[in-house]
């Protein structure tokens, strides 16, 4: 018979790591930004294509 996981442990027996909210929203705004920006240019760049 197997015994359950314990929620605060992972299956190797490590402890599990919590990153900061703060720093998760300031890694999407670094990575979304220049997103948006490209996509922007890029649908712009494509309506000027196919509207002349």
């Amino acid at each position: 018979m197997s015994t359950p996981l314990s929620k605060t442990t992972s299956p190797d027996g490590q402890q599990p790591v919590h990153t900061p909210t703060g720093l998760i929203a300031f890694a999407w705004t670094l990575v979304g930004v220049p997103l948006a920006y490209g996509l922007y240019q890029t649908v712009k760049t494509a309506l000027t294509l196919f509207t002349g």
